[in-house]
C-alpha cells in the first residue's frame, strides 16, 4: 500500500512541476450542510466534502453509491451490479449511524439504517452531494452518529428535454429522459429511468425504476420547492444476507418523498418551514421461487414538519429550530409500531479578533415517545428525553489557511429491527438503550486559487453500542447494550487544477483515510459484531480533456479492511460531445479485481457501459 501511495504522490508532484500553470477560480458554496446558520464552505468550522455537478459529469460512476466510494473515509459496501443494495457507512461506524438527507430532509428508516441507500436520487437530478463528516447530532439529531450526507438536487435553469440510453455488460439496459422547464413564476424537473440487468451471476438480476419531479414556485411572493420522488428496485438476492449459501433469496423495495420547503426572510430574520412524508417498503423472502418458506414485509410511514431559522444581531447570529414527525411500521415480523419524535435545536456563532475566530456552540434537545435512556425515572418523559450539546471553534490564520477544531456528544436510537426482530437465530431486545458517543476533531484546511489540501484527525469513544451475542452456540443471537469502542483516525485530501498542452483542463484529486478500532471485550462467549472498517483507503481521480470536446477521466481505490483483506479497482470514463450530442463509454474494475465488500457477496468483475446522451 506505501508503494501505491509514494506513486499516486509522485505522479502529482511530476504534474505539478510540468504544466502550463492557469489560475483557476473555486467556485464558493453559499449554504453548505446548515439548516439553521448559513454559512459559506470557507467558513465552516467542520469537515466537510463536496461533490460538485462537475465532478459527478465527469466521474465514471453511474450512482450515488459509485460516486460516495470516491470519498475516502466513506465506505459503501455493495451488493450486486450498478449498487442496487448497498449499505452507507462513515469513519468505521455502522450503516445504522449514517444519516442521509435530500435537500435538508432526514429520510432515515426506522426499520433499519439498512434501507438508506433506497432514497438515493438518479445522479441526472443532482446538484451536488454535501457531506459532513463527525458527530452531527447536535446539527441534525438522531442517526447522525457518525456524519451526514445532503443531496441537493437540481433546479431547473433552461428548456431542454435530455433522453439518455446505455447498454453493456451482464445484459444492463438503462435509459432516462430528464425534461426542464423554466417559467417567468416557476420552474420544473421532470425525470423518469428504466434500468435493469441479468446481474453477473445466478441470481443477482435487476430491474430499477426512478420518478423524480421537483416544481419551484411562488405564493404570493414567497418561494416554494416542491419535490416528490418514487424508486421501486426488485432483485435477485444471491448471498446478499443470512449466509453466502442462502443463493436463491429475493427483494422488492419500494422508497417515496414527498416534500415542501420555504424561505421566509424579514430584515435580520430568516424561517426555513420544511414538511414532508417519506415512506419505505421492504419485501424479503428467502426462497424466490416458494415465498411462504420465509417472508418478511416491512412498511414504515414517516410524517413531519420541520422549522429552522436564524437571527443576526451584534452579537453574532442565533440559530433555531424545531422538528415533529410521527413514524408508523406495519411488519409481519416487527408487528405494528408508533413513534412520536420531537427535535429542538439552538446554536449560536460568534466571531472574534476582527473576525479570526469564530465559536459556535450548541445543543440538540430530542423527545422520543417510546425509547428510554434512564429507566430509574418515574415520569415517561424524562425518561424519553435526550440532550446532546457540543461546540466548534475556528481560527483563521490566513486568508488560505484555517485551523478547526469541535467537540460533543452524538447518538442513534435503536431501530425497530434491534428491539423487536425475531427469527430462529436471532432476537430483538425492547429494553435497549441508545447508542452514544463523544467525539473530537481536529482540522486543517488550506484553499488557494486551484489547490486545496486538508488534513483532520478525530477521535470517537462509544458506548452502549448495540451487539448480537449469546453464550451457548446452539442459542439464538440476542440484542444487548454491551460494546465499548474507541475509534481514532485521521484523514488527508488534496485537489490541484492545472492546464497543460493547449490549455486543456486537468484536475487531480487525492484522499487517504486511516482508521484504527479499539473493541472492548464483554463478558459473552460469542459476539457477533464484526468491525471490518476501512484500515486504510485511497481515492485518486484524474480528469482531464483531450481535445476538444474530449474528456476522459480515471478513478482508482484502494481498501485495506481491519479483517486483512485488501483489494484495487480502478474505474474510466471517456466521453465526446458534438453539438447536442454526447457519447460516452464508462468501465468498472478494469483489472478484473476479484473481491467482494460485505458478506462474502462477489463484486462484479470487469464491466462496460456505453452511453448515448441528447438534449434538444
Amino acid at each position: 500500500m506505501k508503494n501505491i501511495a509514494s506513486l499516486v504522490l509522485l505522479i502529482v508532484i511530476n504534474s505539478i512541476a510540468h504544466s502550463q500553470e492557469k489560475q483557476i477560480d473555486l467556485k464558493e458554496i453559499t449554504v453548505i450542510s446548515s439548516p439553521r446558520i448559513e454559512l459559506p464552505f470557507s467558513e465552516n468550522s467542520r469537515t466537510i466534502q463536496v461533490i460538485s455537478k462537475e465532478e459527478i459529469i465527469e466521474s465514471p460512476a453511474n450512482n450515488v453509491a459509485e460516486l460516495l466510494q470516491q470519498v475516502a473515509g466513506i465506505d459503501i459496501r455493495r451488493r450486486g451490479v450498478s449498487g442496487m443494495q448497498a449499505d452507507l457507512y462513515i469513519r468505521g461506524g455502522g450503516f445504522d449511524q449514517t444519516l442521509l438527507l435530500i435537500d435538508g430532509i432526514k429520510v432515515e428508516d426506522a426499520q433499519t439504517g439498512h434501507h438508506t441507500m433506497n432514497m438515493a436520487l438518479p445522479i441526472e437530478v443532482i446538484e451536488r452531494i454535501e457531506i459532513i463528516k463527525g458527530a452531527a447530532s447536535r446539527v441534525y439529531g438522531q442517526n447522525a452518529f457518525t456524519g451526514a450526507i445532503n443531496i441537493i438536487t437540481s433546479k431547473a435553469v433552461e428548456n431542454v428535454v435530455s433522453l439518455n440510453i446505455e447498454s453493456g455488460s451482464y445484459e444492463q439496459k438503462n435509459a432516462s429522459v430528464t425534461i426542464s422547464r423554466k417559467y417567468d413564476d416557476q420552474s420544473i424537473l421532470l425525470h423518469y429511468s428504466n434500468n435493469s440487468s441479468d446481474g453477473h451471476k445466478y441470481n443477482t438480476d435487476y430491474k430499477n425504476e426512478n420518478y423524480f419531479l421537483k416544481n419551484s414556485f411562488q405564493i404570493k411572493g414567497l418561494p416554494v420547492e416542491m419535490i416528490s420522488s418514487f424508486n421501486e428496485r426488485k432483485f435477485g438476492a444471491n448471498g446478499f444476507y443470512a449466509s453466502p449459501e442462502a443463493t436463491d433469496q429475493y427483494e422488492e423495495t419500494q422508497a417515496s418523498l414527498l416534500g415542501f420547503t420555504t424561505k421566509i426572510i424579514k430584515n435580520s430574520l430568516i424561517i426555513k418551514p420544511k414538511l414532508y412524508w417519506k415512506r419505505n417498503q421492504d419485501m424479503y423472502v428467502y426462497l424466490r421461487d416458494n415465498p411462504s418458506v420465509y417472508r418478511n414485509l416491512h412498511i414504515t410511514n414517516k410524517i413531519g414538519a420541520e422549522l429552522n431559522g436564524s437571527y443576526e444581531s451584534n452579537s453574532g447570529i442565533t440559530g433555531f429550530g424545531i422538528g415533529v414527525s410521527s413514524v408508523k411500521l406495519s411488519s409481519n415480523n416487527l408487528g405494528n409500531r408508533k413513534r412520536t419524535m420531537v427535535n429542538l435545536f439552538l446554536e449560536h456563532q460568534m466571531k472574534f479578533a476582527e473576525n479570526k475566530i469564530d465559536l459556535t456552540p450548541g445543543v440538540a434537545f430530542s423527545y422520543f415517545s417510546d425509547v428510554s435512556t434512564n429507566k430509574n425515572y418515574q415520569n415517561n418523559f424524562f425518561r424519553n428525553f435526550f440532550m446532546y450539546p457540543g461546540v466548534d471553534i475556528g481560527y483563521v490564520v490566513t486568508d488560505n489557511i484555517k485551523l478547526y477544531s469541535n467537540v460533543g456528544y452524538t447518538y442513534r436510537v435503536p431501530t425497530y429491527t434491534d428491539l423487536y426482530y425475531s427469527s430462529p437465530t436471532t432476537l430483538g431486545n425492547e429494553n435497549l438503550n441508545p447508542e452514544k458517543a463523544f467525539t473530537q476533531e481536529i482540522g486543517f484546511r488550506y484553499n488557494k486559487d486551484n489547490f486545496n489540501f486538508t488534513l483532520t484527525l478525530y477521535n470517537r469513544d462509544a458506548s452502549d453500542v448495540i451487539d448480537y451475542v449469546k453464550n451457548v452456540e446452539a442459542s439464538p443471537w440476542e440484542a444487548f447494550n454491551i460494546r465499548e469502542i474507541n475509534t481514532k483516525g485521521y484523514e488527508l485530501g488534496l485537489t490541484y487544477n492545472f492546464y497543460l498542452a493547449a490549455f486543456l483542463n486537468h484536475s487531480i484529486k487525492i484522499g487517504y483515510s486511516n482508521i484504527e478500532d479499539d473493541l472492548k471485550q464483554t463478558d459473552f462467549n460469542f459476539s457477533r459484531y464484526s468491525l471490518n472498517s476501512l484500515k486504510n483507503h485511497i481515492t485518486t481521480s484524474y480528469s482531464f480533456e483531450i481535445k476538444k470536446n474530449l474528456e476522459s477521466s480515471i478513478v482508482y481505490k484502494y481498501a485495506e479492511r481491519n479483517s486483512g483483506e485488501d483489494y484495487s479497482v480502478m474505474d474510466f470514463k471517456i466521453s465526446y460531445t458534438l453539438n447536442k450530442y454526447n457519447i460516452y463509454i464508462t468501465g468498472n474494475n478494469l483489472f478484473d479485481t476479484v473481491y467482494s465488500e460485505t458478506n462474502l457477496v462477489e463484486m462484479p468483475g470487469r464491466n462496460v457501459l456505453a452511453g448515448l446522451n441528447v438534449k434538444f
